[in-house]
């Protein structure tokens, strides 16, 4: 009986972006997904082990989720995104993802997509090259591809009118400017999200915002930003800033993108409250409540005020 080929994707980076995407293509050509669990302290202490200091924590998690599926699956999947056209680029950390876990994980079985549109590697052709590894079915590839796309699309209009959902709400609202690997992540911003909600305010999704009205907004912040995804965060200020009373700068230690934008924010946004929340592997939760409670009563003192004038 013929075994069916196994391939791991660890949940964490661009996982939470493009995990749609990434499974049900994969599943279409015939193959078993296997996730890595939600981040636990131990999986960040085993990507710790595995990651050089000046790895920032997001980083760190995915060394972590790699470790993870060491040994469970035939496959691990890590994608090339490097550029999604002219002046549209990503971190160096999407770019050298790939070569960093090749080197430190040589015994581990890689499979990948280059996605470099400045090259001329578009997502396309990526996803054929990829599928050509399990399969010649030119056609079945194009099929799995296409299907994926769609599943992906109806994924984020899923998500996008929960968020619609949430602006109709009455409320504190709050709009969470960070990458969405850093939001739903389990064990990094999700204990933020959580006690938001315990608080009875209502966190949006800056990563949910329209991306190319985004991308251009940005463009009010800073000229010279050219990461794509702190384009989008920056951006979405700009699409939320009628309907938010406050933001939270949600960064993961020492990201250097978003050390930059949140400078930026810092020296433009004059309007709106925010405060800065820097995550490291140290991050207290007894501290991270009170800098959040704080903030939240702020806001909610200077709402008051307003009514009263």
């Amino acid at each position: 009986m013929k075994k069916t080929i196994t391939i791991g994707i660890p949940r964490a980076l661009l996982y939470y972006r493009y995990n749609i995407l990434w499974k049900t293509f994969l599943e279409k050509l015939g193959l078993k997904v296997v996730i890595s669990p939600e981040t636990t302290k131990n999986i960040l202490e085993e990507g710790i082990n595995y990651s050089i200091d000046e790895s920032c924590l997001s980083s760190k998690v995915f060394m972590g989720h790699i470790s993870y599926l060491r040994g469970k699956t035939d496959y691990i999947f890590i994608p090339r995104i490097a550029s999604y056209g002219k002046d549209d680029i990503t971190c160096t950390k999407f770019h050298g993802l790939f070569d960093i876990v090749k080197n430190t994980f040589p015994d581990i079985n890689l499979i990948e997509y280059d996605l470099d549109v400045n090259n001329g590697k578009t997502e396309f052709i990526g996803f054929m090259k990829l599928g050509l590894n399990f399969t010649k079915n030119i056609f079945k590839i194009y099929m799995a591809y296409r299907t994926a796309k769609k599943s992906q699309a109806e994924y984020e209009r899923h998500e996008n009118m929960k968020q619609q959902e949430l602006l109709k709400k009455q409320g504190l609202k709050i709009l969470v400017v960070s990458h969405s690997y850093n939001i739903y992540d389990e064990f990094i911003g999700q204990p933020v999200i959580k006690y938001l909600n315990k608080l009875k305010v209502i966190p949006l999704f800056a990563d949910l915002a329209d991306r190319e009205y985004s991308k251009n907004a940005a463009m009010r912040f800073s000229y010279s930003l050219y990461w794509t995804y702190n384009k989008e965060l920056i951006g979405s200020i700009d699409y939320y800033k009628e309907k938010i009373d406050g933001i939270i700068f949600l960064v993961s230690f020492p990201c250097g993108p978003d050390s930059l934008v949140t400078e930026i924010c810092q020296r433009k946004i004059k309007d709106i409250p925010f405060i800065t929340i820097v995550m490291d592997e140290l991050q207290g939760e007894a501290g991270l409540r009170t800098r959040l409670e704080s903030f939240i009563d702020i806001i909610s003192m200077k709402k008051q005020e307003e009514k009263i004038i």
